[in-house]
């Protein structure tokens, strides 16, 4: 599966062809993240709470850190930590790469926010979510970051994501968005966890 751009990039620094090394190394990062999220509803996990962190952890330790399914989805470029201090802030997940051993700002994060089509979760994935990223509270050292939306309740994603703002872009229907923010890239990823929470 490949991810289509129409979309010219903003920020000068993906311009750049270790920018746009970095723009591919990402996005097949997340086409692997997917991946492991595919194989979470294949075997029907189940989430006892409507928490984010759980949910975080079920996929960060029992997916990505997973060593078969490290080789399976090709992750073994990539190290997942959680809970990372970074600035001022803690992030959900650090993504480190292989550069990350020659110079250590290089590395991805990942911020993991809750959706479930009300206000209060829509405000806190630009709050304490993208907004962090811009205000620099969030490092970004390849200028390319992500977000991902878990779906705590059945909901129209296309519709939600015109609530939450109108700077989204599309790549794949219910799936795959992202965001130009003046020297910035966010990818936002969509994963519908809704009949896997305990309770719902």
């Amino acid at each position: 599966m490949s991810y289509g751009f129409e979309n010219d990039l903003s920020a000068d620094s993906l311009q750049t062809p270790k920018g746009a090394y970095s723009k591919i190394e990402f996005e097949k990062l997340l086409n692997s993240i997917y991946a492991c999220y595919k194989e979470m509803l294949s075997n029907k996990i189940n989430v006892p709470n409507n928490d984010e962190n759980e949910i975080r952890d079920r996929l960060l330790f029992d997916y990505l850190n997973n060593n078969l399914l490290r080789v399976k989805f090709k992750l073994l470029d990539f190290l997942f930590d959680p809970e990372v201090p970074v600035n001022s802030g803690r992030s959900d997940i650090k993504v480190q790469t292989k550069d990350t051993f020659i110079n250590t700002d290089a590395y991805y994060i990942i911020e993991c926010k809750r959706l479930d089509g009300y206000s209060t979760l829509n405000k806190e994935y630009i709050k304490n979510g993208i907004n962090r990223f811009l205000s620099g509270k969030y490092p970004s050292h390849y200028r390319i970051n992500g977000m991902i939306g878990f779906l705590v309740r059945k909901i129209d994603i296309d519709k939600n994501i015109e609530k939450i703002g109108d700077f989204f872009n599309q790549i794949e229907k219910d799936k795959l968005y992202d965001s130009n923010h003046k020297d910035l890239k966010l990818y936002h990823l969509m994963m519908d966890f809704s009949k896997n929470i305990k309770g719902n």
